[in-house]
């Protein structure tokens, strides 16, 4: 990954919710499943911009449901990750297990 695409940790938090939803990732469920795996609070406007970012970078792409009389006739934006996306995530597993293995007296867990 070169520096361009570089992700800070919430745009790899957004990404690896994205990949975790599969294709129930737009922004609501995205924060939602934010919240609820790390017990942070972000806000919607956060998210929107963060998948937004991720898209122009190509990270993921996103495409339009349904309109539906619960959401006042507006569509949903689902959001999935593409294969670039999919490598950066891989990626940046890799680097972080190989410089945490690098830590002395450091016990690595992975359930």
């Amino acid at each position: 990954m070169n520096k361009r695409n570089y992700l800070g940790e919430f745009e790899e938090l957004i990404l690896l919710s994205v990949a975790s939803l599969a294709d129930d990732a737009y922004g609501v469920s995205v924060m939602k499943y934010i919240n609820q795996e790390t017990h942070r609070n972000v806000n919607i406007s956060a998210v929107h911009e963060g998948l937004k970012r991720l898209e122009r970078k190509g990270f993921v792409k996103s495409n339009f449901g349904g309109a539906t009389h619960v959401r006042g006739g507006r569509r949903k934006r689902f959001f999935i990750l593409t294969d670039f996306g999919q490598s950066a995530l891989e990626d940046i597993m890799t680097l972080k297990l190989q410089l945490y293995r690098k830590v002395p007296n450091f016990n690595i867990k992975l359930t």
